[in-house]
């Protein structure tokens, strides 16, 4: 890539996620691309490796270059660092030709100016806007602008149990509300299992549970200028329900909350916890060893007895967008990576192997994605799930609230009592960080 002087929105940006975070590099992975044969490709991790990912991919990869005669230069990122990654290339242009992002940052790096816009020509190039889920193409940049990225793969989150040890229990249905979550999450604990697994050190999956059961309470955290309203009592409440499971409900083992991204699944497959609420799970489990057959797949709970504003949402409108850095210097390449990547057979190859659904309408055809798990996110997607706020500070909501619920966890884990004033106060912190 051309090093060039990206806007200063992404200087902020970048500092504050650092500062939110912790950990990541500093560094961009691509450099000056003068051999138009090779493109450099930042995937997110999808799998429950970055090993598994790998073996994934390449295959792909390798039938893109039999097709273009162009290498791809592979590199799969954890979450947990992806987004200071992408930041700090959009800093120092020293980043990929063609980068995985989370459909959630779509407008917060369109707004660093990094991205190569999605008009009609560049749609054209890859067969069309039509060919996408509207849903989809919503969630990869602000309303009204030409998007940042084009859609990957489609996710929703899910509850996820455990057959076996419902039965021993003679619980006959998986819970619907939050209320038998937290009975049915104490009658599967014991010496040996936990009701529920969940990730307390990974700030974007707290995030996504954070809007996600706000919502329940009729919380937005923006405003409908783009406002970030984090410090308030509705969202409170939903964050302080979220962190008893792991305190005071006690369904959640308290090591949980040092989990990072895709440690709690094999908790859940090895029936050290019963439930897990997670994106598309059923394909990492089975890598892991679980029957499909061990496993159920319910919708997430919802309130019991909603407070007034509350919403019927039990999911983020979750999903992965590909996109296209501004300076490269191979874009004919690079749209042509993106036209393979959203190709119906590449779509098919990659969603199975993943577990997600494809945001290709013609690849959601096909009868593999036709399973009890699949079906349960596409009704979610259809009925119940709520996109995140498309507003330039997303992301840094993502790594301050999802960070202070990080340490939120650990005090739970340490026995401390974590009161909606305590939520509340490290929401106010989180508030104030954002207005610097």
């Amino acid at each position: 890539m051309r090093r060039t002087r990206m806007a200063t929105a992404a200087a902020a940006l970048l500092a504050l996620a650092a500062t939110a975070c912790g950990g990541g590099t500093t560094t961009g992975g691509g450099g000056s691309n003068d051999n138009p044969g090779t493109l450099t490709y930042w995937a997110s991790n999808q799998g429950i490796s970055l090993e598994h990912d790998e073996r994934v991919l390449r295959p792909q990869l390798e039938r893109f270059e039999e097709l273009t005669g162009i290498e791809v230069e592979l590199e799969v990122i954890d979450w947990d660092q992806l987004l200071d990654r992408i930041l700090a290339a959009t800093t120092s242009g020293e980043g990929p030709d063609v980068l995985n992002i989370g459909n959630t940052w779509s407008a917060s790096l369109q707004a660093t100016g990094a991205l190569m816009p999605w008009g009609d020509e560049e749609f054209e190039a890859i067969g069309g806007r039509d060919r996408f889920v509207e849903s989809a193409l919503e969630a990869c940049g602000a309303p009204g602008q030409d998007p940042a990225a084009v859609p990957l793969y489609s996710l929703a989150y899910a509850l996820y149990y455990n057959r076996e040890l419902f039965d021993e229990a003679g619980i006959e249905e998986p819970p619907a509300t939050w209320e038998e979550l937290i009975e049915v999450g104490q009658q599967l604990t014991d010496d040996d299992t936990y009701g529920l697994a969940i990730e307390g050190a990974s700030y974007t999956t707290n995030a996504h549970h954070a809007f996600t059961f706000g919502q329940q309470h009729g919380a937005d955290f923006f405003d409908e200028e783009g406002n970030p309203t984090f410090d308030t009592p509705e969202a409170a409440r939903a964050i302080e329900q979220y962190i008893d499971l792991l305190g005071e409900a006690d369904i959640a083992a308290p090591g949980n909350a040092e989990y990072a991204q895709n440690q709690s699944l094999s908790d859940f497959s090895s029936g050290r916890a019963a439930m897990l609420l997670w994106q598309a799970a059923g394909r990492a489990v089975q890598e892991q060893g679980m029957d499909p057959d061990a496993y159920g797949v319910a919708p997430v709970p919802f309130q019991a007895n909603p407070p007034e504003g509350g919403r019927h949402v039990n999911s983020m409108v979750a999903g992965i967008n590909i996109a296209v850095f501004g300076n490269t210097d191979n874009l004919d390449g690079a749209l042509e990576f993106v036209e393979f990547m959203t190709s119906d057979e590449t779509q098919r190859a990659l969603n199975q192997e993943f577990g997600s659904l494809p945001p290709v309408l013609s690849a959601q055809e096909d009868p593999v994605f036709d399973t009890e798990e699949l079906n349960v996110l596409r009704d979610t997607l259809a009925n119940s799930a709520a996109p995140l706020p498309q507003v330039p500070e997303e992301s840094q909501f993502e790594t301050l609230v999802g960070t202070a619920m990080t340490e939120l966890f650990a005090e739970a884990a340490q026995g401390r009592d974590v009161t909606e004033e305590r939520v509340l106060e490290k929401l106010t912190e989180a508030q104030q960080q954002i207005q610097q």
